[in-house]
């Protein structure tokens, strides 16, 4: 039998909590009902949302009205990005985002060049976080929307969105932050923040693949980019998804009553990971900086080529970048725009951990890497 990877993973997606599916089981099971009908079942199932947008509000410092559930991370994104656009005053055509969005940002935004808007990405420094002068310069009363990414998936660096959002409410313009890699990571409060919209995105936080949510400021209307029926206040049509709008509810529990003892435990596992790594591997570079996610720890191999690294250590179950990306054999877009060399950035490996990390399994994952490395990335 062959044995299971060490799963170095998390921020392509996490297995779904013991407690999560837990409270999934009844409503899979004998409280199926259609929570928009009026049957004592369909009550049942209404009761159980509300208790699940409370919960996720709690975690965002958000009130459960402002709370809309979607299909995932990616509609969210979709929903505040397209929605604000179209609803946008004619004077207002630019659109202000940064060189490393994820794709859920990125081809809405191209989508909108197409339109007639104008797309101003904002770069980065060497450490992934944005120039903050370009962007508050980028920022005024052309700005239709401005929409960022919190924590950048592929090297954990965070970005300063509330000093984007007092910039952006100044110039009058909403901002969307999309903090699908962040949440339950790090702190979100999208009061303290004075944000507009943001995305969350359920499998990166413990709750099954397929249900996200979108936070939307109480007072904010934006169009839907599905057409149906009433459901979710009329912003999210189709028949609501009961299971795993419970799980994501659980999920954002349990990760507001352990966000900072995960967030200790995870910074010394990745720290203990580095120091192993940077010891067995001379030259071995670190990217992301210092204000990063706890649990992300990208590293550029030396003379190696990511993919053929990981495929010499099959004992470990890790990417190159972005799971959106997987399988391409060219440098990550986002390594590029740290302004690093192509060559250079096809050593990139991202090492992302979670709950069930051990030291032990970081100790093996150091071992096997630098192995592999010795070996010139040679299954």
């Amino acid at each position: 039998m062959t044995a299971t990877p060490i799963y170095l993973d998390y921020n392509g997606t996490t297995p779904v909590d013991p407690a999560v599916l837990e409270a999934m089981l009844p409503f899979l099971r004998e409280h199926y009902g259609n929570a928009s009908s009026a049957t004592p079942l369909g009550r049942v199932a209404r009761s159980a949302i509300e208790a699940a947008r409370a919960e996720v509000a709690a975690l965002i410092g958000a009130r459960p009205g402002e709370i809309v559930f979607t299909g995932g991370g990616t509609e969210a994104s979709n929903h505040a990005i397209r929605g604000f656009a179209a609803i946008a005053p004619a004077a207002r055509r630019r659109i202000v985002t940064t060189t490393v969005e994820h794709p859920a940002t990125e081809m809405p935004c191209r989508r909108l060049e197409r339109e007639g808007f104008a797309v101003a990405r904002i770069g980065v420094d060497g450490d992934g976080r944005l120039d903050l002068a370009a962007a508050l310069a980028a920022i005024g009363e052309a700005t239709a929307l401005v929409t960022v990414i919190h924590a950048q998936n592929e090297i954990g660096t965070l970005q300063p969105v509330a000093e984007l959002a007092a910039a952006t409410r100044a110039a009058g313009a909403p901002i969307h932050v999309d903090a699908s890699q962040s949440l339950g990571k790090v702190p979100v409060d999208v009061s303290a923040w004075g944000i507009d919209a943001l995305t969350i995105a359920g499998h990166k936080l413990y709750a099954p693949k397929g249900i996200g949510a979108l936070y939307l400021r109480e007072g904010l209307s934006v169009p839907s980019v599905i057409d149906g029926a009433g459901q979710e206040g009329g912003r999210r049509p189709g028949t609501e998804n009961v299971p795993f709008i419970v799980g994501l509810g659980r999920a954002c529990r349990i990760a507001t009553e352990r966000l900072a003892q995960d967030a200790r435990r995870l910074e010394t596992l990745r720290e203990r990971l580095w120091q192993g790594l940077s010891a067995a591997v001379p030259g071995l570079r670190r990217l992301g900086g210092a204000q990063t996610l706890p649990n992300t720890l990208n590293v550029l191999f030396p003379d190696a080529v990511g993919n053929d690294l990981l495929a010499a250590t099959p004992a470990i179950a890790a990417s190159t970048g972005s799971a959106c990306h997987a399988g391409d054999s060219k440098p990550s877009a986002i390594v590029l725009a740290l302004g690093i060399p192509a060559q250079e950035a096809l050593g990139a490996v991202r090492l992302t951990l979670g709950r069930a990390t051990t030291e032990a399994e970081i100790d093996a994952a150091v071992a096997a890497l630098a192995t592999a490395h010795r070996a010139g990335g040679r299954a």
